[in-house]
């Protein structure tokens, strides 16, 4: 009864009805009975085959977090190839695809179900070979009106998208108490894209004589098709991966899920927002300095920060962590207003690099609260906990907060490039965004910390 096309998670005969097993198997790779909370199946087949999985997801995020934010690097060498966009232009070629692939990352959430992780994988990695290939051919075009080239530059959206059905697809094969750094780590090497593309291009686009923008996409065609080859060879679906519309519409019930997701746009969001913003930033705020060789830095950080922020909320609870990071973020923001005052580009970079450190950890913590929230929260007809029920809601929940997170890569851009419109600065914005986390920080300790909460008697 079971479909597998590997031995080790073949289920025998008396499995069959337990966690993960469907009536009518689908064909193809399908592994139809898994249950990770079942510590002698975790120990003998679940780790391994979760860690098979979680490898060519990790590659295919990051390539997708690199497609998505192409632009963010790509602009700044705009003017040097021919094309006579003005700044705010800029600011929308960066913007575009972040409001693009967030929109995508609820229909992308739900193709896990839909297709399985691993055709779903498969399918969102080759599609990436449209925006890399248009990027290509029009960037030696600098004719081209600004309309067509937003148009091209929101085909890049498609890498945002791939987020959600990653990490929506990863959350079912670890139990709970691995879920934290899983899900870290799945998400720290799709964030790790944005510095590698950021670290790369400059130096691919310049390589021999002349600038060469068009390299800026050909440089990912092979690891695209690498990365396709990969999911098709080694990934599997899974029969329990079911975040099905209905769960997705009980979740959008539930009012935790919009506090989680109004959090994750002041953590994630700032984090995909200031990392396509910080090239540009760079160059407009200090044209002294060449943007294009410093700037994966702080993406680069922030990369590395997610997995910690998860770990680390697996020990103390992700609402402490996601508090501490906030104000971080809000320290990080006024020593950059005072370094823009004192015209200091040390003081605004290494303010930058806290704000991308501790917006990294508040990524990882605030997805580690999900699962927490919905196992405290989600009770069958008795009172117990529902378990199946709550992972279920929690993986609709991280397609949804994906999504509406990813709406701040968009926001901060286009607030970054009205502030300096209007008020010749980016002190306003700033402003803005340091009131924005205090809010968060009071809704997090609100709802999950304060005493005689819900909650407050939860690690959550």
């Amino acid at each position: 009864m079971t479909l597998d096309a590997r031995s080790e998670v073949v289920a025998p005969r008396e499995q069959v009805g337990a966690v993960g097993t469907v009536e009518a198997p689908r064909r193809g790779r399908w592994i139809d009975v898994w249950d990770p909370e079942d510590t002698s199946f975790w120990a003998e087949k679940g780790r391994k085959v979760a860690q098979r999985n979680l490898w060519p997801s990790i590659f295919a995020e990051f390539l997708g977090f690199s497609v998505w934010q192409l632009w963010s690097i790509v602009v700044v060498s705009l003017p040097a190839a021919g094309f006579a966009y003005t700044t705010d232009q800029m600011f929308w070629l960066i913007a575009v695809p972040s409001l693009v692939g967030a929109t995508l990352r609820l229909p992308y959430t739900f193709a896990v179900p839909k297709f399985g992780g691993r055709n779903w994988t498969i399918v969102s990695a080759a599609l990436l070979l449209i925006p890399t290939t248009g990027l290509a051919y029009f960037v030696t075009q600098p004719d081209t009106p600004f309309w067509l080239m937003a148009l091209v530059a929101a085909t890049a959206g498609a890498g945002g998208g791939n987020f959600a059905s990653s990490m929506t697809n990863i959350s079912f094969f670890y139990p709970e108490r691995d879920k934290g750094f899983a899900l870290g780590i799945n998400a720290a090497g799709g964030n790790l894209g944005v510095a590698v593309v950021q670290l790369l291009v400059p130096i691919v686009i310049v390589a021999g004589a002349g600038l060469s923008l068009n390299r800026a996409g050909l440089m990912w065609i092979p690891l695209i098709l690498l990365s396709t080859i990969l999911a098709w060879k080694l990934m599997d679906n899974l029969s329990a991966a079911t975040s099905s519309f209905t769960a997705s519409v009980a979740a959008a019930k539930r009012a935790h899920t919009w506090v989680i997701s109004f959090l994750y746009i002041g953590t994630f969001g700032s984090f995909i927002g200031f990392s396509a913003a910080f090239p540009l930033l760079i160059k407009t705020t200090f044209p002294e300095i060449a943007a294009v060789k410093i700037a994966f830095l702080g993406a680069l950080v922030g990369s590395f920060a997610r997995p910690f922020g998860g770990k680390l909320s697996d020990r103390l609870g992700g609402a402490w962590v996601t508090v501490c990071a906030f104000v971080v973020m809000g320290l990080g923001i006024l020593s950059a207003i005072v370094s823009l005052n004192a015209k200091s580009f040390p003081g605004f970079l290494i303010s930058f690099l806290v704000l991308f450190v501790a917006s990294g950890a508040g990524n990882g913590s605030t997805y580690r609260m999900i699962p927490a929230v919905f196992r405290n929260t989600t009770k069958d007809l008795d009172g117990k906990t529902d378990l199946v029920r709550a992972r279920r809601e929690a993986a609709a929940c991280i397609g949804i907060a994906s999504a509406i997170g990813a709406y701040g890569g968009f926001l901060v851009p286009r607030g970054f490039a009205m502030s300096t419109s209007n008020f010749g600065s980016l002190v306003p914005a700033l402003y803005t965004f340091c009131g924005f986390y205090v809010v968060c920080l009071a809704v997090t300790y609100f709802c999950y910390l304060r005493k005689g909460g819900p909650l407050s008697g939860e690690r959550v």
